[in-house]
């Protein structure tokens, strides 16, 4: 199956060189990736991988940028975190519509992950809902796509949690 989801990543000061890194890049199997490099020490692929599931994917495609830039850190997979904007355009309905999604449902929609002048959720727990609902058909590997980039960008931000903060905060928070 054909999976498409972006990786983005910080670059080291010493990978100034754009053309080489594009070289490595190809080099290490990410031929199957857009590159953008239009920030200053970042880069973004934008993956059409072929792979049993997306977990086989991304992670493989982890493992080969880790071979081409091995100084290079992960900053986020997507598709993860999405606004109302977002996830209408990959159910293909208008913005107001998943809006009023969200405010006729408010019971049962998911919780946003940050609520401020821009709401944001994670792609996996919308589209899962809005599967659930039996309304909207949802094709597999987006729904895979989108399980499996959230994982990953959780496990990310777990590592940086310390312990005794994680020990008091666990059961409080669940």
């Amino acid at each position: 199956m054909e999976y498409e989801f972006t990786l983005s990543f910080k670059l080291a000061a010493s990978e100034a060189d754009t053309d080489t890194l594009i070289e490595r890049l190809g080099a290490a199997g990410c031929d199957d990736a857009l590159v953008g490099i239009g920030q200053s020490r970042r880069i973004a692929l934008n993956f059409t991988r072929e792979a049993s599931s997306a977990q086989d994917a991304i992670v493989s495609a982890l493992r080969d940028v880790r071979k081409a830039i091995p100084d290079a850190r992960l900053v986020e997979a997507g598709p993860d975190l999405v606004g109302l904007t977002d996830i209408a355009e990959l159910v293909g309905v208008t913005r107001q519509n998943m809006r009023k999604l969200s405010l006729a449902y408010a019971d049962s929609f998911p919780v946003p992950v940050h609520s401020g002048s821009v709401a944001l959720w994670h792609l996996s727990h919308v589209l899962r809902w809005l599967s659930d609902r039996g309304r909207y058909e949802i094709e597999s590997p987006i729904m895979e796509v989108a399980r499996v980039t959230m994982q990953i960008n959780l496990v990310k931000e777990a590592a940086l949690i310390e312990q005794r903060v994680r020990r008091e905060v666990r059961d409080l928070v669940a």
